[in-house]
């Protein structure tokens, strides 16, 4: 079990001969542990269960496989096209850029990101949302006009939302509602940002960009980057995909790196970075990776930018975590699904 979740054709062009891909962790046990260690890609790129369903009652994996049918095998052809130096279409630049939605929002850290603010602005949210729909219906039954319907919206029913309503024999009544905040939210939120808030970023200019001679890029279990950039020193991983400034890019292998400048004119593309800027992409992988680290070879920078945490404790506490995110989650999920029946 890995914390990864990468498609296995992502981390193929930095396999070596061996069909290995070098390893750093960036949380280990010991001290004794090997800085970079040789893993298949095949064993990197899963984590069981991130994604599987419970739908009347039976597991499913539609969503991975929707992001394998719709995002990461149209990749496919296009990466190569990208890693051969090829002259891409349209439609090969549509397909990457939605490969690289998809990486942004499939993993463990984006997940865990979306988790704290849900956290914090969630319950505020419903309270809002339940006082504006009730003044809603109070002006409706003033004025004898009936409420406007929303329009459908793809994947609603997987909403883990519950209404409870509860009305008083003398008249009037209560109502509350609950958000079941994990797994299930996160998927709806996947899939709407990747058929809806997606758009946006076919209106950006991309561009291949390569490093300088002799340096190649790095990739990580966290591998999109929205990167608010003012200098050396300041700068922060909180860009949105339509935020003017934000730099959104995505390693694509050792050499070619996928990458656009909200709001500005990309560079040409194939152009070699200089090594100050490239210095910077590379700093800024290792510091945005959430547990992993990927290279082509040991690469002995890569402890200076990103040293690694020796903690015992804590890699049992997630190992715990992990083996009981499924039946964690499924009980969830089944207990608001009874309670609404």
């Amino acid at each position: 079990m890995t914390l990864n979740n990468l498609p296995r054709m992502y981390l193929k062009p930095w396999e070596t001969d061996s069909r290995q891909v070098w390893t750093y962790r960036i949380l280990v046990a010991h001290d004794s542990a090997a800085l970079w260690k040789l893993f298949s890609s095949k064993s990197l790129g899963h984590h069981f269960h991130l994604y599987t369903q419970n739908v009347a009652g039976q597991e499913t994996d539609e969503i991975e496989r929707w992001l394998d049918r719709e995002f990461e095998t149209p990749a496919e052809e296009p990466i190569k096209k990208v890693l051969s130096n090829g002259q891409l279409t349209p439609n090969d630049w549509k397909c990457l850029v939605r490969f690289l939605a998809a990486q942004d929002v499939r993993t463990p850290a984006w997940f865990a990101q979306k988790m704290r603010s849900w956290e914090q602005s969630l319950p505020e949210l419903l309270k809002k949302t339940i006082v504006q729909s009730l003044e809603k219906y109070e002006r409706s039954r003033t004025s004898g006009e009936p409420l406007s319907q929303p329009p459908p919206t793809e994947n609603r029913e997987r909403l883990p939302l519950r209404v409870r309503v509860k009305r008083h024999p003398s008249g009037g009544g209560e109502i509350g509602a609950e958000m079941l905040i994990g797994r299930k939210l996160w998927l709806w939120t996947v899939t709407r940002v990747l058929n809806q808030t997606v758009k946006v970023l076919h209106g950006h200019r991309w561009a291949i960009l390569r490093p300088p001679k002799g340096m190649a890029w790095l990739t990580s279990d966290n591998p999109v980057m929205r990167l608010n950039l003012t200098s050396a020193t300041k700068y922060n991983f909180e860009g949105g995909w339509n935020s003017r400034g934000t730099c959104i890019v995505l390693p694509l292998g050792p050499e070619h790196l996928l990458y656009t400048q909200v709001g500005q004119r990309p560079p040409q593309r194939g152009e070699r970075m200089l090594k100050e800027h490239a210095d910077l992409v590379r700093q800024f992988t290792a510091e945005h990776a959430w547990r992993t680290i990927f290279a082509n070879k040991q690469d002995s920078e890569v402890a200076l930018f990103r040293p690694r945490i020796v903690n015992s404790l804590e890699v049992q506490r997630e190992r715990e975590q992990w083996a009981s995110w499924h039946e964690q989650q499924v009980r969830a999920e089944q207990e608001m699904d009874e309670t609404d029946s």
